[in-house]
């Protein structure tokens, strides 16, 4: 009889442990499909270890992540740290951890087959970039390049993967992406480009839980994570994202990135 009720206890314990379901966003770097081989397994893992279902979900492209964002549909997401900056004003969402000792850089890529030296060789071109709003890919490139005097047009293609498609294919000398990306985009792509450049870098990507998800909760989800880190099969889950562990994050890590003054989200805030 006493067996009987442990057994009865730990399966209602069970079930109550996986009622909460929570979604996790992740910036659409690259295609739905690609970023749901890549996370679903990883998220798995955090939600069996954590007790709380964890769901996959993306945008079809970053301006519509950027207003589901701000809508704050996302329990929890994967953004980039300019997207931090700005969500975690409005609506509040809070860094709960990162990729493991990884600073981020954006990079140009060109054809290997391209005339293109330097940066210099890119006056007057037309660029691919994946957003506007797309932080190392995107805004960091764009300036550094603004303050060489380079002049140039930025032709917005909604993803990395689109922007590396688009110079493999010469319909463009040149795209912003990150390196992280890029070793994870076809490699039938991958081998017909190489990195021509690479600007200063910068805290990576934020894990942030939106106010409502409890601070157990969180607790939970961030000791998962950090379980990864130990364990062989949750590394090599790890590695297909080309992340080398997972950290405990918070809010003033990305200062660097306040401190840049970026203002080109600010209207969202308004």
């Amino acid at each position: 009889m006493k067996i009987r009720l442990l057994l009865i206890v730990s399966i209602l314990f069970s079930t109550m442990s996986y009622a909460q379901t929570l979604n996790f966003g992740v910036v659409p770097q690259q295609s739905a499909k690609k970023l749901a081989e890549l996370w679903s397994p990883v998220l798995q893992y955090i939600s069996e270890y954590a007790g709380v279902t964890i769901q996959f979900t993306t945008a079809k492209n970053i301006p519509e992540f950027e207003k589901r964002l701000l809508a704050g549909e996302y329990d929890l997401a994967y953004m980039n740290p300019y997207h931090y900056v700005v969500f975690h004003q409005k609506p509040g969402y809070q860094a709960i951890a990162k990729q493991k000792d990884k600073k981020i850089r954006g990079i140009l890529v060109v054809r290997k087959d391209s005339s293109i030296e330097s940066i210099a060789d890119l006056q007057n071109s037309q660029m691919a970039f994946p957003s506007p709003a797309a932080f190392a890919a995107s805004i960091l490139p764009r300036a550094q390049i603004a303050q060489e005097n380079i002049e140039f047009t930025p032709k917005y293609v909604s993803s990395h993967d689109s922007v590396y498609i688009n110079v493999a294919r010469g319909f463009f000398p040149a795209g912003g992406g990150v390196m992280r990306t890029f070793n994870n985009t076809a490699p039938e792509i991958r081998e017909q480009l190489k990195v021509l450049w690479q600007t200063n870098p910068y805290t990576s990507h934020a894990i942030a839980a939106h106010p409502r998800v409890s601070q157990v909760t969180q607790d939970k989800i961030v000791q998962a994570m950090l379980a990864m880190n130990n364990d062989p099969e949750a590394m090599a889950l790890l590695k297909r994202l080309n992340f080398m562990g997972l950290e405990a994050a918070s809010n003033e890590k990305w200062d660097d990135i306040r401190k840049l003054d970026i203002t080109l989200l600010d209207h969202l805030l308004e």
